[in-house]
Order: C-alpha cells, then structure tokens, then sequence
C-alpha cells in the first residue's frame, strides 16, 4: 500500500490536501553559500513555525522541506515544528549540487552513498527514527561534474532500493534531459515518483514538455519571483503545459528559501502568495479548480507515495 513519509510518519495519500512540493523551513547552508548571500540561511524554528501557520490558515495541508543534507538540513525542527501544526511535513534525504558537497560526499562511492540514503529512507536519521519521505541530486549550470553524476546515480540506487520520490535540482532550469538519462540508465522508471525541479528558470515550454513527454515531473518554483521574469510567464507555462495534455505532470511551489521571501523575516510575499494570489490569477486567466486540484492536491499525492522496500 502506497503512503507519504512524513516527518511524523506515514500517511494515506488521501490525507495530503493543498501541497507545496519544494520550500524551506530550516536550513544552515555550506559557507560558499553563505559568502555569496546571507540571505540564505534560516535559523530560526520559531519563525518557521510563524510562516507555516500562514500557509495553514490560508488552506495549506502539506509543505516538502527540500532542504539537502549538504545545505543544513534540521530534522529535529522540522518534527518539532510538525508537532506544533496540522501542516504535513516531508524532508529530504540526499544532496543538493557539487559546490556544496562536504569532502567526504566527494570520496565515497556511489554506492556507499546510496546505503546511506537507503538506511534514512528507511530507519531515519543518524540516530534518530525520524524518516525523509524524498530523495535529492543536483547539477550545476549546463553541467553535470562527476561528482553530481555520482550522487545523481546513488540517489537512483536509493530509490531502487526503496521506492523513494526522487527530485532533482537543475541550476536555472538546466541538464534536466540530462539528469534523466543518468536515472534511466541506471533503471529508473522515470513516470514512477520523478520530478526536475527548477524548470520554470528555463522557460521553455519545449523543454517541459519533453521531460513529461519521457514520464517525468516538471516542477515549476518560481511564482512572484519576478526578478526573473513576470507570473505571466509562469501562467503561459501552466497553461501550455495542460494544451499539450501534461497537466497530470506538473508541480508548482514557491521556494521561499530566503529571509527576504518570508513574512515572518519581515520579507515576502511568504508561504500565503500561491494560494491567496497566484491560484486566483490563474483562474481569473481561464483556468479551473479541477485543474487546480489537479496541480496542487492529486499530481502531488500521486508523485510522493511510495510503497517503501525492505
């Protein structure tokens, strides 16, 4: 029977409700991170807990916390944090991109690393029996190094050992093609629990389509960040994506990991934005709640149940 991992246990997928499939609560990130933006880091549990009741109090049921190992991840704050909402927490087991990988990421096998990853899908964290519910890899910026090959097939290995959702970093939305040749040659069935994430950087509704085309999850995560580029961008992508009839295969969350990104760091637009603007944006645009629904209750459910291996 197929249940979601949560930070406290699984769960009928029924039970999800409206999800975000990639945000951060708490992290720690590497220190080439930290050189490059401060803005980065979030330390805080208490602010976490502040901005996930924002999510829930404007109809959010479960939120992915894709914070990597090699980012910082805190599990303890995510239970303890679950322990306090009615929010669904999943954490992330896995590694982000090569620039941030630790030195001993780099010396292990392939191998080594999927035992490590299997071993925390299934017995939790170090000493802990607090579980991810979804595996991670990453590639840099129309690159993939070796050391994010490595890491790219271990996760596959992972998730042929468990049965785990994989989801992949794409630097501005690049190699996702690329990333899924690694998992296909590694046996991979790529409409089981994939997604590449990032792929509304690269606003290519060919691209897109090509990934979902192969069975693939396309994650978009860029919704308010007009820095990139306007939401009307974002809207044409969704909208396209459901013409071509890969409406089942679309993720949308914000990735609101930055302190300027939350309300309760005194930034935004927060956790609240997709569900209290984007959402009506797209319906005042033509779309309807079954596709909503579709987005952001079934792909979700669908995408992070497993039935876990022993």
């Amino acid at each position: 029977m197929k249940r979601i991992q949560t930070v406290k246990g699984g769960i009928d997928p029924s039970k999800l409700g409206f999800t975000y499939t990639h945000e951060h609560l708490v992290c720690y990130p590497p220190s080439v991170a930290m050189k490059e933006d401060p803005d980065f880091e979030l330390p805080h549990k208490d602010k976490a807990l502040a901005e996930i009741k924002l999510f829930e109090a404007a109809g959010g049921g479960c939120l992915v916390e894709g914070t990597a190992i090699d980012y910082g991840r805190s599990p303890e704050a995510y239970l303890d944090i679950a322990n306090n909402t009615s929010v669904n927490i999943v954490f992330t087991s896995g590694f982000n991109k090569g620039r941030f990988y630790p030195d001993w990421v780099k010396k292990a096998s392939a191998d080594e690393l999927a035992d490590l990853l299997t071993d925390e899908i299934r017995n939790g964290v170090a000493e802990s029996d607090i579980k991810p519910g979804i595996l991670k890899c990453g590639s840099w910026y129309n690159v993939i190094t070796k050391d994010e090959e490595k890491v790219t097939r271990a996760v596959a290995r992972a998730h042929l050992k468990t049965g785990a959702p994989i989801w992949i970093h794409t630097e501005a939305g690049t190699m996702g093609l690329e990333q899924l040749d690694i998992l296909e040659d590694e046996g991979v069935t790529l409409d089981k629990n994939v997604c590449v994430g990032h792929s509304d950087r690269n606003a290519d509704l060919w691209y897109h389509k090509k990934m979902a085309s192969r069975g693939a999850y396309v994650g978009y995560d860029g919704p308010s960040k007009v820095k990139y580029y306007p939401d009307s961008v974002r809207v044409e992508l969704i909208k396209g994506m459901f013409e071509a009839g890969y409406g089942e295969k679309l993720l949308v969350s914000g990735d609101m990991g930055r302190k300027s990104y939350l309300k309760s760091y005194g930034g935004g637009p927060g956790f609240e934005f997709i569900i209290k603007k984007f959402v009506n944006r797209l319906l005042d645009e033509g779309m309807n709640q079954e596709e909503i629904d579709q987005i952001w209750v079934k792909n979700p459910a669908e995408y992070l149940a497993f039935e876990l291996k022993n």
